[in-house]
């Protein structure tokens, strides 16, 4: 008796070849379909505003970190904002809370007197914005070597449940 060939195993939900793609002509631009627009998801609204608003500005400057700091003794966790801001002091950095968003501005003076050769640190200003959940709480802001740090405490989510009655209606 010879022996069978290996079997190769079955790839299922891919497609083998080349994928065929529609062309455009023929169909009409889709309106955009909200990513929160689930029949289970009431009230979001403002939440979907708030994405929206984040994603238009985005546009990469300065870069930043996001970590989380644990628990510790009595501190509660805590979230830290980094941002990269070199050149940038303390006057020409600001940072504020305005409508549930932690805006970080800064702004940075053209130095006339100074002739360069080549310039490859652009004075810039920029805007960076964060959308705060309820209750998040901006400790404070710290500026060493370059790096901006925004301390914010993370809320503690009080579990509440409550029975509704149910009345009879006949």
């Amino acid at each position: 008796m010879g022996t069978m060939p290996a079997r190769r195993p079955v790839e299922r939900g891919r497609r083998k070849g080349p994928i065929k793609v529609a062309s455009q002509e023929g169909f009409e631009t889709m309106s955009r379909v909200p990513s929160l627009s689930s029949p289970f998801l009431l009230g979001f609204d403002e939440i979907e505003r708030a994405l929206d608003r984040v994603a238009k500005g985005a546009d990469g400057y300065p870069p930043y970190n996001i970590e989380r700091i644990a628990r510790e003794n009595n501190v509660p966790e805590r979230l830290r904002i980094t941002l990269a801001v070199a050149g940038f002091t303390r006057d020409q950095l600001d940072v504020t809370v305005e409508e549930s968003q932690l805006v970080i501005r800064g702004r940075q003076q053209e130095d006339k007197a100074r002739q360069y050769l080549h310039r490859g640190i652009a004075a810039r200003q920029f805007q960076r914005t964060f959308v705060l959940a309820d209750g998040m709480d901006v400790l404070g802001a710290d500026l060493k070597n370059g790096l901006l740090s925004i301390d914010l405490a993370r809320p503690e989510p009080e579990r509440i449940v409550k029975t509704i009655s149910i009345t009879d209606s006949d």
